[in-house]
């Protein structure tokens, strides 16, 4: 499979996504992704959610990336830029997910390196992170150079509700 071509989504074209972002997103929670919603999770909820991050996307507070296959929006991640003048130097990796129909080609792992390219290109050289304790997506990171430094336990609910444990994790990025 040659490599999907990643965009990021610039306030233009966020409220034309919203629509391929929301059907991930369902997805996400359907396949029992702990992304912070609970089941029964459906598309006008999900499109409600991302239309509602579209004032932090116009500000430039929050990058959002797509990828694309077969015309569909296949995975994404975001990079919520710290708005604290102490804290410029941070930012915070969010929303990382890939559909399940496209899992297990590199997609998530694209994705983190776009975010963590332009997280060095906006001045952060510190990213942080949470997920579930022992998911396929805690992998990801333990695997990409990702820090672990706790685990708080039931700290989220998955999508039926269950408290699961949670990872928190930080990257220190190279700037050279």
């Amino acid at each position: 499979m040659t490599a999907p071509a990643i965009e990021r989504l610039p306030a233009g074209k966020f409220d034309a996504a919203v629509d391929g972002l929301a059907a991930l997103l369902v997805d996400a929670v359907d396949s029992g992704a702990s992304v912070g919603f609970l089941a029964p999770f459906d598309h006008r909820q999900a499109a409600a959610w991302w239309r509602a991050q579209a004032p932090a996307v116009a500000e430039g507070r929050l990058l959002v990336w797509t990828c694309r296959h077969d015309g569909a929006v296949a995975g994404t991640v975001s990079l919520a830029l710290a708005g604290k003048p102490n804290a410029r130097h941070r930012a915070e990796i969010v929303k990382l997910m890939v559909h399940r129909d496209a899992r297990g080609r590199g997609l998530a792992r694209a994705l983190l390196a776009t975010a963590e390219r332009a997280a060095l290109d906006a001045g952060a050289e510190l990213l942080l992170l949470d997920t579930e304790t022992g998911s396929t997506a805690e992998h990801v990171y333990l695997t990409g150079g990702w820090t672990r430094y706790g685990i708080v336990p039931d700290y989220a609910g998955s999508p039926d509700g269950t408290l699961r444990d949670c990872s928190f994790f930080f990257k220190r990025l190279d700037p050279e």
